[in-house]
């Protein structure tokens, strides 16, 4: 069963208008959440909006949000002004453009959804669409109001369904060729190159979700769990601190104590090497 539908409205291509719903498809519901409490008396607290200048509580119908411009004033903005600036939502996903399903940078997905038709009645459209996007190996660009602002959502054909992913701004994802402008450009020597080739070889696999646990959150679990029994927990020993390596060495040893790499024929096909034992999970 799909989870409940944070959106509601209508798939629109050219004529053809599809009753759709958003459900998002990825929470951290799951994830453990700490109260803040008074050490003393271990009741809960809560926060409280205090001025700056006189420290004195603000009551929440005196509270109202302000922009600071660069020169430092303040321009108060009230909440019927913000209303008014908000575009209207029609809840119509209009269809602009379609484009290859590889067509769009990873560094624009923002939030995955899954996108369904709002009722079994309206399967036939939204089927005819995903089978025909399938087809074509292309995905959706579309855009609506969603949750008060105008956003642009690809959508891609997967499985029996849709995958639709908010997309960032332009302006909001900076830009690679800055990131990695200050980045020197060695000459790498081809043993290294040979070298690098047949460990990356020898690690190739599939991804699997599954298999990536959150450590952070098991050791909370731990931890709450430890201290609702009444044990100490013991924290792992840190991991001795390592320093800069002879690089070609490195390699030598990552690639199987010395052993030169498969030079033709299928270089690595998935053995580990004795060097490198298998680390447990957890």
């Amino acid at each position: 069963m799909a989870p409940r539908a944070s959106w509601r409205g209508v798939l629109k291509v050219a004529d053809i208008v599809c009753p759709v719903a958003l459900h998002a498809a990825a929470s951290t519901a799951e994830r453990i959440a700490f109260h803040i409490l008074n050490r003393k008396t271990g009741h809960r607290v809560h926060r409280q909006f205090v001025d700056a200048q006189t420290e004195k509580p603000v009551a929440a119908e005196d509270q109202v949000k302000g922009y600071q411009t660069p020169q430092g004033e303040l321009v108060l903005v009230e909440p019927e002004e913000i209303a008014a600036a908000i575009p209207e939502s029609d809840k119509t996903l209009d269809v602009e453009a379609f484009v290859a399903c590889d067509a769009v940078d990873t560094l624009y997905l923002d939030r995955p959804y899954y996108l369904t038709p709002a009722a079994p009645d309206d399967a036939e459209a939204y089927g005819l669409l995903r089978e025909e996007m399938q087809a074509r190996k292309v995905a959706a660009l579309a855009r609506t109001v969603l949750f008060r602002r105008m956003r642009t959502l690809l959508i891609r054909p997967q499985g029996e369904g849709f995958i639709a992913d908010t997309l960032n701004f332009d302006h909001e994802v900076g830009s690679p060729d800055e990131a990695f402008a200050d980045i020197p450009k060695p000459t790498i020597a081809k043993e290294m190159l040979d070298l690098a080739r047949h460990i990356i070889d020898t690690k190739m696999g599939a991804f699997d979700p599954a298999a990536f646990d959150d450590r952070y959150e098991a050791a909370l679990a731990d931890l709450v769990k430890a201290k609702l029994e009444g044990r100490k927990i013991t924290p792992p020993k840190p991991r001795a601190p390592t320093g800069p390596s002879d690089l070609l060495e490195a390699l030598r040893r990552s690639a199987g104590a010395g052993t030169p790499p498969p030079r033709s024929g299928k270089a690595g096909t998935g053995a580990r090497s004795s060097s490198a034992p298998r680390r447990k999970a957890g």
